[in-house]
């Protein structure tokens, strides 16, 4: 397995890029430690699949270094940096049986058969696809499928990373849940280093132990499921990540007080900076039904099953709080109380509160 470091990396599929908006990817530096599980999370066209693909050698960047372990393979094709992939759609081959398919990687490489025999066993045990082995793929499921194909991105020991890109899309949603736990559970005992591709927020945060959420070719936050759901550094994570999302309401900065539909507003810590597009961010999971507070008019009530989402109007801006136990009927006048320790200011974007103490 290896450490791999992205340094000063930008890409453009233009042969002269004239500004930032001509990049698609716009000047990444990071660190994957050798062993980690980690997700790329982002909406279509964020330059996810750009990203993936200089890791693997498909592109070379524009400009930057790819590192494996210090070792510079920016240059190197894909056949010499021991990378190992698996994709949206199962690569593999329906005519061989499932034994046949694991062992594949292995026999391309000439390694010996009774070290094939006990890599595709032991590969075999940990996907629970031991009494299919001798089963031609072809007559597979869709989800064990791309358990195999999984498998034979696994059942090499000399690869640097695995990487999985958007692996669960073709997958019918009540098999995802299987599939997430069961990649969730190799990573556990295999301790490869491994990327995962994804829009999903729930694939993302399910299975990586450090996300990295991309909008338009950038990183805007890198952190654990716990950081990225408590404290968005960027209205664009609070937006994505969460269901529903952060509330993102305009704010008035006037004389050194935060004003929101004219209420003022108190915050987790001090205010940094002034000027700029300011924003009030706040999850619905922390905004109340309250006795004081600012005074809202029910617009939806939307039962989820163990709670309910009501979207409230303040002034003219909708507020969503998530709410247990009994709701106010639609048109009813409520207060909304914004609990304080969550309550962030963002400028242009980027969060512009001192986190709490």
């Amino acid at each position: 397995m290896a450490k791999i470091t992205l340094s000063n990396l930008r890409h453009s599929y233009l042969p002269s890029p004239a500004g930032p908006e001509d990049y698609a990817l716009k000047e990444i530096d990071l660190d994957w430690q050798d062993g980690g599980a980690y997700a790329l999370l982002g909406p279509s066209g964020c330059g996810k699949s750009t990203l993936l693909n200089i890791i693997s050698g498909l592109l070379v960047p524009s400009e930057g270094r790819i590192l494996f372990d210090d070792r510079d393979v920016t240059d190197l094709p894909p056949d010499q940096r021991n990378i190992a992939q698996v994709f949206q759609f199962p690569v593999i081959y329906d005519t061989m049986t499932v034994r046949d398919n694991l062992a594949f990687p292995l026999r391309n490489r000439g390694v010996a058969e009774a070290k094939i025999a006990e890599r595709v066993a032991e590969i075999a045990e940990m996907l629970d696809v031991q009494e299919m082995l001798d089963t031609r793929a072809a007559h597979l499921s869709p989800d064990n499928k791309q358990k195999i194909s999984m498998g034979r991105g696994l059942v090499r020991d000399d690869v640097n990373v695995v990487m999985f890109d958007e692996p669960l899309t073709v997958i019918d949603p009540h098999l995802k849940w299987k599939l997430r736990s069961k990649l969730k559970e190799l990573h556990q005992r295999v301790r490869a280093t491994m990327i995962y591709v994804t829009h999903d927020q729930t694939e993302a945060l399910t299975f990586a132990d450090q996300v990295v959420v991309m909008q338009d070719g950038e990183i805007v936050q890198i952190g654990t499921p716990v950081e990225l759901f408590e404290r968005p550094q960027h209205t664009f994570v609070g937006h994505f990540i969460g269901s529903p999302g952060m509330n993102v309401l305009p704010a008035l900065e006037l004389e050194g007080v935060i004003l929101f539909e004219g209420h003022q507003i108190a915050f987790e810590g001090a205010v940094k900076g002034t000027g700029g597009h300011t924003e009030v961010g706040i999850r619905p999971e922390f905004v109340s039904l309250s006795d004081a507070g600012l005074p809202a008019q029910v617009r939806k009530v939307s039962d989820v099953g163990r709670h309910a989402v009501v979207e409230a109007m303040v002034g003219n801006t909708p507020v969503k709080a998530i709410v247990e136990g009994e709701v106010p009927p639609q048109g009813d006048t409520v207060h909304l109380a914004f609990r304080t320790d969550q309550t962030r200011l963002y400028r242009d974007g980027w969060i512009a509160t001192e986190a709490s103490r």
